[in-house]
């Protein structure tokens, strides 16, 4: 089942989205209407999909908190909004979201909008499913620098709990990434280990 999050302030158009998305597809879904509950529910629901309005009647837009929290967690994100500009199209390009569907959106624009994103998102869950466990992948270091990097510590902070030297750290997060086809870069670790902490 995936996880989808719908930030819109306009609760009815929110629960029209909700009901066709339900209705469409084998998903989980809550509602954020403002950025506050967007960040609370990112942290408590870790969705794999967001359906963000770019317009929020907020301090910051819906392209500005897709950036913000794309720094922590991975997902898909797909804007729906009245916007046509093209200067505010390419700055939600930035984002590199999975689709972009303008307002105001009908049953079929929506499905047909979220299919695609959908389907990708599922054959990704299937492909992790036949990896390995990390317990067969990873020496018992490796699992406890992770359950480390789960809690949020840094290389310094878990080479200090586990009595070895920082490069020794950077050396074991090297070969974690490497077992695991992540790239170094971009918080890749941490975002991997947040997803898939129930493993471990």
């Amino acid at each position: 089942m995936v996880r989808v999050l719908i930030i819109e302030d306009e609760i009815i158009i929110a629960r029209f989205i909700e009901q066709q998305l339900v209705t469409g597809f084998n998903c989980d879904t809550r509602i954020a209407i403002t950025v506050e509950e967007a960040r609370t529910a990112m942290a408590e629901m870790r969705p794999q999909l967001l359906l963000c309005d770019i317009n929020l009647n907020e301090d910051i837009s819906g392209i500005d908190l897709i950036s913000e929290l794309q720094d922590t967690y991975a997902f898909e994100v797909i804007f729906i909004t009245s916007y046509q500009n093209r200067t505010i199209i390419e700055q939600a390009s930035a984002t590199n979201p999975a689709n972009y569907i303008i307002k105001p959106v009908d049953e079929a624009q929506l499905f047909a909008g979220v299919q695609l994103v959908m389907h990708r998102i599922v054959q990704a869950q299937a492909a992790i499913e036949k990896l390995a466990q990390p317990t067969e992948l990873l020496n018992n270091t490796e699992l406890m620098i992770l359950q480390q990097i789960r809690d949020q510590k840094t290389t310094k902070e878990i080479a200090k709990e586990l009595h070895l030297s920082p490069y020794t750290i950077k050396n074991h997060r090297h070969n974690i990434c490497r077992k695991l086809n992540l790239e170094e870069g971009n918080n890749a670790l941490l975002k991997w280990v947040l997803q898939h902490q129930h493993l471990f």
